[in-house]
């Protein structure tokens, strides 16, 4: 049996907040100096992110992300991914106002 936990967040009232674990770790993956790419023995590219440690530094170690075909889809992967941490990034910062009204 599976079970699925689903947690909601509300951006209307500034007091919820992203840690500064979560900050930080964001900003370590929007990083692409912590990302590479290696080739497989069937001939596909994965795309690996660093690890961090509990005191979020560089561990070492290496966790695959996803696979690809050709090197260009690879890294077109990391850099989709690494805009998603900068999006993120930007949302914790609070709401955006995009049109005010006179």
């Amino acid at each position: 049996m599976t079970y699925f936990y689903y947690k909601t967040n509300t951006w209307g009232n500034s007091d919820q907040q992203v840690s500064e674990d979560t900050r930080k770790t964001w900003e370590f993956f929007a990083q692409k100096k912590n990302w590479r790419i290696v080739q497989l023995p069937n001939g596909y590219y994965q795309t690996e992110c660093q690890s961090l440690n509990p005191d979020n530094e560089p561990s070492g170690e290496w966790t695959d992300v996803t696979r690809r075909e050709t090197m260009e889809s690879a890294e077109a992967a990391i850099d989709a991914s690494i805009e998603h941490y900068k999006k993120r990034l930007d949302y914790a910062k609070g709401p955006k106002v995009v049109k005010t009204f006179k």
